[in-house]
């Protein structure tokens, strides 16, 4: 529409213009040479126009002749940059499809008809780097150095490369060189801040923090969480060479985040040897409300030193009204209460726990306290026994790494903030832990109890009499009766086989034993769960008779009626009280 307007606009204008000079005739004379011209002003305008035109037109056509050579180079230099960045976008293609020898050959064909481009560049270094050729790689990003526009990309290429050698030190001047040229790179930041980590460089560390939360490379929650970790990490390290400057990072970390750990426990302690208590415990009480973990109750009952375990179980008690029902108050109240020697009090408290599956801690609580309370050496190796085959109670892990103190960076992966607080994967099963190597460093009054729980008794060789001459057989005896020998025919020669003296098994039903044709007597078949069978030596025809008896119990056994599950007793351990 406007294109319209202005083609009106021209055309009325040049009417204007002719009807103007129509209205104002005139004569227009010129003498040149001899030669005398005259015409009127309409037609001199005319001709001046065509003049123009003709000029125009003529410098044209020479510009063109003599630009034929130019336009023809260009011509050859575009056709040759259509195939170069052909090449290009082929070579990519074979990149992204993982193929090294197409990706060479096109990044020829760029380098041939493009030349030194960017692209090309790009292509011919992600080309080497496919097919592991790392010297043409590098020498592809050290070229990109030299235009401003690649200078960024190739200090990324270069820092690649050297980590990938192991150069650490190459690849941090890299990432400072690329940080300088470019701040808000998030790559190079982010490598800063790993290498600082690292290198344990904590104050360096948090200048790079700020700068990424600055640039927003990071979220502003994950910064805060990031400076309150590397504070945490420096009062850990200053604790003992600085302790004013320990505190003031820990409090500091501790106004960042609240739930952070490792820096609430180690303020609380140092507040409570300072002597300023009720800082303490009010710092410990909102840290607990946060998350609660052993660390915090451990800092809390010995926030004043020197207390005796009565102020310790009330202050673990206020501890567990914070979180009712909470695992960790629970275990640590009943803790107190043990050491208090409140015994009631520290069984009620774990019962909860006890019924529902206790974990590793509960159980090596019970075995605290029934040592505590009876003594009783059996109770204790039941519940030492049941904790190794416990669930797992939480620690610290990072990385597939499980770790019992905590760490501001993974050794892992380099990781800062890596480390959570959680129950690991059962991925260390004690399922398959045999019983003495658990009780193996306890003293030997726990074998008889041990052996009193094998489902099988390994029978001993029996001894071999000399030939002596065939006794009348003895009167016939019950064959239940453990105290006399099982009656024997008059047929069986006085040297019997090893296999005759085989002990009866604990458990199982007892075999029949045959004794002469006529007067057949059969053994009742019933399992003995607390007999054991030893082979002695027996009365009669001068041979080796087992004999079954008894074995007395060891003087912390729970008694028979606890023990005689023995059939079940795969990867199971009875409780006790």
């Amino acid at each position: 529409m406007v294109r319209v307007l202005v083609y009106l606009a021209v055309f009325a204008a040049l009417a204007v213009g002719a009807v103007w000079l129509a209205d104002r005739p005139g004569e227009v004379s010129l003498v040149w040479q001899g030669w005398r011209v005259d015409t009127s002003v309409a037609l001199a305008a005319i001709a001046v126009v065509v003049l123009s035109l003709l000029t125009m037109l003529a410098f044209g056509l020479l510009r063109f002749v003599f630009g034929l050579p130019g336009a023809f180079s260009f011509a050859s230099r575009a056709r040759r940059r259509a195939r170069g960045f052909e090449a290009v976008s082929r070579g990519m293609v074979a990149i992204g499809a993982g193929d090294p020898v197409a990706a060479g050959r096109h990044a020829v064909d760029a380098r041939r008809y493009a030349g030194n481009e960017p692209l090309t560049l790009l292509l011919e270094a992600q080309a080497a780097q496919l097919s592991g050729d790392r010297g043409r790689a590098e020498a592809a990003f050290k070229a990109m150095l030299d235009k401003p526009e690649t200078r960024v990309l190739g200090l990324r290429g270069l820092f690649v490369e050297a980590k990938r050698r192991g150069d650490m030190a190459a690849a941090r001047a890299f990432a400072d060189d690329a940080v300088r040229r470019s701040p808000s790179l998030a790559w190079a930041n982010d490598a800063l801040l790993d290498f600082h980590t690292q290198a344990g460089d904590w104050q360096a560390a948090r200048t790079a923090v700020e700068r990424r939360a600055a640039l927003r490379l990071a979220d502003k929650a994950d910064a805060k969480r990031q400076r309150a970790v590397l504070l945490a990490a420096e009062a850990l390290e200053a604790r003992g060479s600085a302790p004013e400057k320990a505190l003031a990072a820990a409090l500091e970390a501790v106004k960042l985040a609240p739930g952070l750990t490792p820096a609430a426990a180690l303020a609380g302690r140092m507040l409570g040897e300072r002597g300023d208590v009720r800082k303490a415990v009010k710092l410990l009480e909102a840290a607990w409300k946060e998350v609660s973990h052993p660390d915090i109750a451990a800092a809390y009952l010995d926030v004043r030193p020197g207390d005796s375990a009565q102020d310790r179980l009330a202050r673990a008690t206020t501890l567990a009204k914070l979180r009712p029902a909470d695992p960790e108050g629970v275990l640590a109240l009943a803790g107190a209460a043990i050491h208090a020697r409140d015994f009631a009090k520290a069984r009620s408290t774990l019962k909860p726990l006890l019924a529902g599956g206790a974990s590793v801690r509960a159980c090596l609580l019970m075995a605290e306290l029934e040592e505590a309370e009876h003594g009783a050496a059996g109770r204790v190796r039941e519940w030492l026994a049941r904790a190794t085959r416990a669930p797992r109670d939480a620690a610290w892990v990072a990385d597939g790494l499980v770790s019992d103190q905590w760490m501001p960076v993974s050794p892992i992966s380099g990781r800062l903030d890596a480390f959570v607080w959680t129950v690991p994967p059962a991925t260390l099963s004690s399922q398959g832990t045999d019983l003495d190597d658990v009780l193996a460093d306890l003293d030997d009054d726990s074998r008889p109890l041990i052996e009193a729980r094998a489902e099988t008794v390994e029978p001993a060789p029996a001894a071999v009499a000399p030939p002596a001459a065939p006794a009348p057989a003895p009167a016939p005896a019950k064959a239940d009766s453990p105290s006399e020998p099982a009656p024997k025919p008059e047929s069986v020669p006085a040297m019997a086989p090893a296999s005759e003296a085989k002990p009866a098994i604990v458990g199982e039903p007892k075999t029949e034993a045959k004794a002469d044709p006529t007067t057949e007597t059969k053994q009742e078949t019933k399992p003995e769960p607390a007999l054991v069978a030893e082979p002695v030596m027996g009365v009669g025809e001068g041979r080796p008779k087992p004999v079954i008896f008894p074995v007395a119990h060891a003087p912390d056994d729970p008694g028979p009626e606890e023990v005689q599950p023995v059939e079940d007793k795969k990867g199971k351990f009875r409780l006790f009280g």
